[in-house]
């Protein structure tokens, strides 16, 4: 029999899938920028839980520390940053990456950054920000942007096998953020298969109006993907000659530099 530790994924209905623990983790994420503070109600809406349930996890976060009440709010403690830190600690190679998102920063002025793949999103990992602002909210680490509409999300997609790629495009809803915001499913496909074969992506104004990126993936020395790494612009200010003349070549000469420099 193959034991729990050795499969890929568990799913919700397997023996070994601790349904509490995720409940909870569901109670800490539903806190964001726009909500970052809820009442019971508001949690549980979030949540899809009913208010006994979303109570008891609130509570018990509370106990643990990893929560504050304020009257009829809750929010998160500053005890849930250790969760996050327990990842970077773990994760070294981090730093690394983050000095040569700075080096990028140095010689292009534009804002980088490297971003994973969890879910349906892409979540940001480390970040080297320019002085000016590209999207209406803020981008930092933790940052979480649909995969679909992203350069990085593009590169991190393409890294899928067919069967899970034919599984990301079926569960999702594309919804128009933009005049140039891609809605249909085969053609998301194809931009995917097409930025498998050519090695980099770029999204024009998808997400936002007048974001312009560009992403490559980003390997160690044994060809682990630890990410992508990615160059923000504003459409108006950088032209597409630029970004494939210029920064493209920069940015491939870099995740050369972090296959090189990271071993494991």
């Amino acid at each position: 029999m193959k034991d729990a530790l050795q499969e890929d994924t568990l799913t919700s209905d397997s023996r070994d899938f601790v349904s509490a623990l995720s409940s909870g983790l569901d109670v800490i994420l539903a806190f964001d920028d726009a909500h970052s503070r809820m009442t019971l109600s508001e949690v549980a809406a979030r949540t899809g839980m009913n208010r006994a349930k979303a109570r008891r996890f609130l509570l018990t976060l509370h106990a643990l520390g990893y929560v504050r009440k304020h009257q009829r709010y809750f929010e998160l403690a500053p005890k849930v940053l250790q969760l996050g830190y327990a990842f970077l600690s773990a994760n070294n190679y981090r730093s690394v990456i983050q000095q040569f998102l700075e080096d990028i920063t140095l010689q292009t002025g534009e804002s980088s950054s490297l971003g994973q793949l969890e879910g349906d999103e892409v979540i940001y990992i480390a970040r080297s920000a320019a002085p000016h602002r590209l999207m209406a909210i803020t981008l930092s680490i933790g940052t979480r942007l649909p995969a679909a509409y992203t350069s990085m999300g593009h590169v991190l997609l393409a890294q899928l096998s067919e069967p899970a790629l034919d599984a990301y495009i079926e569960r999702i809803s594309l919804e128009r953020h933009t005049d140039k915001t891609l809605i249909d499913k085969e053609s998301l496909r194809k931009r995917i298969h097409t930025v498998r074969q050519q090695g980099y992506a770029i999204a024009d104004q998808e997400l936002d109006s007048g974001l312009r990126s560009l992403a490559v993936p980003a390997f160690n020395a044994t060809g682990q993907l630890l990410g992508a790494i990615n160059i923000s612009t504003n459409a108006a200010r950088i032209d597409m000659d630029t970004l494939l003349q210029e920064y493209l070549p920069l940015l491939q000469e870099k995740a050369a530099q972090i296959r090189a420099t990271i071993t494991s």
